[in-house]
């Protein structure tokens, strides 16, 4: 039986190109407010799709983005025709965010979620010392670099493929290890692990060395150990285009140029 949403909430991006967006889908389908809505249309770019998923994880609301930003990559492409039809018809996507526990300089912990990456980056210009270990076993005892990040497969085209990182297709088990500007191992380019492993980054000389760590849009400054982890029991749940799907995305960027 096909699914039918009636009630649809829109929320755009501060810029003036969603807001004008908004205001023409408000005035043909109506604005629910987004608590009510059988589902949650985002208007904007890349950035304000995650920080819309960030907002309704684990409220069980289908978020739907249309592209009002620049790049688009996780956005359905913009029209005002036929939107129920087009949400009735779309590919549902759930995900498992990266929950990041941070121990810090200051002695407090933070937590964040993260559905692109972790990553810690150098607070200075001294490079980052870092141990890496993976389920309580050091993989690397020294890795100086610029910093290194944990990406998910939804992440693997972003920031993590920016770094040369691979991309891993959606429905893969697994997360990206990836440096960033490795100078000592020189070579060593990453790897790739099962997603239900638990990665702990130790910060080495870290007042010497500062570090600070992102959870997508969320940074903690001043970091001495990250924990990196799949959070099982959140969950974000996007609509997108069969068309055009998250998956045939992530695949599509492996033969672009």
């Amino acid at each position: 039986m096909p699914r039918t949403f009636q009630t649809l909430a829109f929320l755009s991006s501060p810029t003036d190109e969603a807001r004008s967006a908004c205001e023409d889908l408000t005035r043909i389908y109506g604005n629910a407010a987004p608590d009510d809505a059988d589902v949650i249309v985002a208007l904007g770019g890349d950035g304000f799709m995650l920080q819309t998923l960030h907002n309704t994880m684990n409220s069980g609301k289908l978020v739907y983005g249309m592209n009002r930003g620049s790049v688009g990559f996780l956005m359905n492409d913009y029209s005002t025709e036929k939107l129920r039809e087009r949400i009735a018809a779309a590919v549902e996507n759930d995900f498992h965010p990266l929950r990041m526990t941070t121990s810090n300089a200051d002695g407090t912990n933070s937590i964040a979620l993260a559905i692109n990456e972790v990553s810690l980056l150098r607070q200075s210009y001294q490079a980052a010392k870092l141990r890496v270990e993976i389920d309580g076993t050091v993989r690397l005892e020294e890795l100086i670099c610029d910093g290194v990040m944990v990406a998910t497969p939804a992440g693997s085209t972003a920031y993590n493929l920016s770094a040369h990182g691979p991309i891993l297709p959606l429905e893969a088990p697994l997360l990206a290890l990836t440096p960033v500007s490795a100078f000592r191992p020189r070579r060593w380019r990453g790897a790739l692990l099962p997603n239900k492993v638990t990665v702990d980054i130790h910060v080495l000389e870290p007042e010497k060395r500062p570090v600070n760590a992102v959870a997508d849009h969320t940074e903690v400054k001043s970091v001495t150990r990250v924990r990196i982890q799949q959070s099982e029991d959140t969950t974000a749940r996007v609509l997108s285009d069969p068309d055009r799907s998250w998956s045939d995305r992530i695949l599509a960027e492996q033969f672009s140029d």
